[in-house]
């Protein structure tokens, strides 16, 4: 029997999944979350084989949870499920050393032989995914950079993005221009746009 956690936020989607996953003889649901922050708790609780996390949760995103939950449960597999179909997601999936990447709308046999397959230890990535992946390579901003531009795509002006991370607005601004440059960016919204499409401001 594979004992399964289950972390989705939303809940007709988690009773969807649950459902889904009952349906295998082999499957055991032993625990159902709705947020990130409450992952390696609820695998140390119940002990999972296989945790089906979705990657965009509140509290602490999937992928931080994965990365936590491999350092307190290694033994635990993770399969990450998402709708977002980024490249820079999967890069920062992989670098999170996650087992499974599959895309919420893959058809549920997919799914079923996903949860199997990372459950023997093996890796399991949407060929789709992988594909698209190919060609982009990872985050080239730094973790300050990438913290500013997530202000700025959330509407933030240099002077609010200062205050929040407790620089200069003058500092902030050369952040950008360096961002803009890194990216190959037209201006700050294209800088944005590509960051966003590549995955980079989960």
């Amino acid at each position: 029997m594979i004992r399964i956690l289950l972390a989705e936020d939303m809940n007709m989607v988690r009773g969807a999944l649950v459902a889904l996953l009952d349906l295998e003889d082999d499957f055991e649901v032993v625990c159902e979350l709705e947020r990130g922050d409450e992952i390696v708790a609820g695998a140390l609780k119940h002990r999972p084989d296989v945790a089906v996390i979705d990657i965009d949760l509140p509290g602490m995103d999937g992928l931080t949870a994965a990365a936590e939950l491999r350092e307190r449960m290694p033994q635990c597999h993770t399969l990450i499920l998402t709708s977002l179909g980024r490249p820079g997601t999967l890069h920062r999936a992989i670098g999170a050393q996650v087992a499974g990447y599959l895309l919420k709308d893959a058809p549920p046999r997919e799914l079923a032989s996903a949860v199997r397959r990372v459950a023997a230890g093996h890796r399991v990535v949407d060929p789709q995914l992988a594909v698209s992946a190919w060609g982009v390579g990872p985050n080239p901003l730094t973790l300050r950079e990438t913290e500013v531009l997530r202000l700025a795509a959330k509407g933030a002006e240099p002077p609010e993005i200062a205050a929040a991370l407790h620089l200069s607005t003058g500092t902030v601004r050369n952040y950008l221009t360096t961002v803009i440059a890194k990216l190959n960016a037209r201006n700050r919204v294209d800088a944005i746009l590509i960051a966003q499409e590549s995955g980079w401001l989960l």
